[in-house]
């Protein structure tokens, strides 16, 4: 539950502009589909990943970290990782199982015998989209486990693209999709108070110090 005093106290010290764009920003923000991302072994890709979320309105990002522990690439996200969520996983088992729970079917974008293409992909149930390496792609493991498959049309010679382009690629097909249809694809009220609050925090560069000092006159 958010502490709805401390929430107006931080915001208070915001520009009326800041608030206001946080407000609009997050009418655009959706957790109807969510990203995950396996073992990417060029950390920048998982960083521009990242920035294609944020700029097209997903809220989460999922990082499965089992052979790679890298940390994200400021420069390439540009501030992204202040405004997207990031769960990290230690195994694929996990990823998968916490986002089953929370209603997402698995869906795995590679070339299948039982894919999608991207425009007739049905765009009504809550997914997980899977990116895999640059390298070798997703896992067998996630392959199994999906619920079904997902690939972009391609007519050329090349039979691959960049895992960041691909995910910029489907991101901004399947979003603007989303935000046309008549789907309820918005934040709920809570989660919508609880991001204000965190980009709040996010906002202010002493706000350690800001916040000893708001509870500690609270306190008394």
């Amino acid at each position: 539950m958010v502490n709805i005093d401390y929430l107006h106290f931080l915001e208070n010290i915001l520009t009326d502009n800041r608030k206001e764009k946080f407000l609009k920003v997050l009418q655009n923000r959706t957790k109807h589909f969510t990203i995950a991302v396996e073992d990417i072994f060029q950390m920048h890709n998982t960083s521009a990943v990242m920035r294609s979320c944020e700029i097209f309105g997903i809220q989460e990002l999922n990082v499965i970290e089992q052979r790679y522990g890298k940390s994200i690439d400021k420069e390439i996200a540009m501030g992204a990782q202040k405004w997207v969520d990031i769960n990290t996983f230690d195994s694929i088992t996990t990823c998968i199982d916490s986002l089953k729970n929370k209603g997402y079917q698995i869906i795995a974008t590679t070339p299948h015998e039982k894919d999608c293409l991207l425009e007739d992909f049905d765009i009504t149930k809550p997914s997980a989209l899977f990116f895999g390496t640059e390298r070798d792609g997703l896992s067998q493991e996630i392959l199994q486990k999906a619920d079904g498959f997902l690939k972009i049309p391609m007519v050329g010679f090349t039979e691959s693209l960049n895992i960041s382009v691909s995910a910029a690629i489907i991101i901004q097909n399947l979003t603007s999709r989303l935000r046309n249809s008549t789907i309820d694809w918005h934040l709920s009220e809570d989660e919508i108070v609880a991001k204000r609050l965190s980009w709040a925090k996010n906002s202010i560069k002493d706000i350690k110090r800001i916040e000893e000092r708001y509870f500690f006159e609270n306190a008394k």
